[in-house]
């Protein structure tokens, strides 16, 4: 299988699982174990980088209410953005390192799997859910608590943000659309932080090929994120959570019987 051909596999899998509740990150470090990639630098800086291509979807079929509902849905996002900014300069290294391996990866799967199944039946859908014009700002900064939970490898961030915004009483939609949205800066805040951490290896990572790499995950990324968006609202506002909860738990019982033959 040619080099351009594994890029191609990651975009797709980054487009489509960037913001389903299934954790992109953890489907990515197995896609690249199943292909064989080879641990790397550039490898690390791809899984973070291919993410821009996702959440570049976002503001393309969002860009009405994001120009159009003034000021304060940008001061709410970044509320919530807060908790990320402050946590992940000083937690993300070190939960990455203290939560690492196939292993965890196959039990946060399950964990999460259980909890989205539970979630409808715990937080049943009411008329009166609010919406996101209605989000005040301390609620905004508690659904930014709730993402950071997802620096814990194998946490779905998306799942993790849809997960507080319906324990503080948002809608299915709501919950999901507020997650698309609050991903634009943490993936940006996110892809920042390891262009500087990797700034003296510029050099290693954008050679010509691996801007090649770079342009071809990113762009497949952003097209298959585009169409993932557009179904997954619709899913969830007739099917809620459910299904993405066995599958998380059906994926991970699976990669746990994988760890557990070999």
């Amino acid at each position: 299988m040619t080099e351009i051909v594994k890029t191609i596999i990651l975009g797709i899998v980054e487009g489509l699982t960037e913001f389903l509740p299934v954790s992109s990150t953890a489907h990515l470090i197995i896609t690249e174990n199943l292909l064989g990639i080879e641990n790397s630098k550039f490898l690390n800086f791809f899984t973070v980088f291919v993410q821009l291509g996702a959440i570049a979807a976002v503001p393309l079929l969002y860009f009405k209410r994001l120009f159009s509902s003034g000021l304060s849905i940008y001061f709410t996002i970044i509320f919530s953005f807060i908790p990320a900014v402050i946590l992940g300069v000083l937690l993300d290294d070190f939960l990455e390192a203290l939560f690492q391996g196939y292993w965890f990866i196959a039990g946060s799967w399950i964990v999460g799997g259980l909890i989205l199944i539970r979630i409808d039946t715990w937080l049943p859908a009411k008329s009166d859910a609010l919406e996101i014009p209605s989000i005040s700002y301390l609620k905004a900064f508690k659904i930014g608590l709730y993402q950071c939970i997802a620096m814990i490898p194998g946490v779905s961030r998306s799942g993790a943000t849809i997960v507080g915004g319906r324990m503080l009483g948002l809608s299915h939609s709501a919950a999901v659309e507020y997650s698309f949205l609050l991903g634009i800066p943490t993936i940006l805040g996110a892809c920042a932080k390891k262009l500087l951490d990797y700034r003296h290896d510029f050099d290693v990572l954008f050679t010509k090929e691996h801007i090649q790499f770079l342009s071809i995950g990113t762009f497949i990324s952003f097209v298959i994120a585009l169409l993932t968006i557009k179904w997954m609202v619709g899913f969830v506002r007739q099917h809620g959570f459910t299904l993405f909860g066995y599958y998380r738990i059906i994926i991970g019982v699976g990669l746990s019987i994988y760890l557990w033959m070999n």
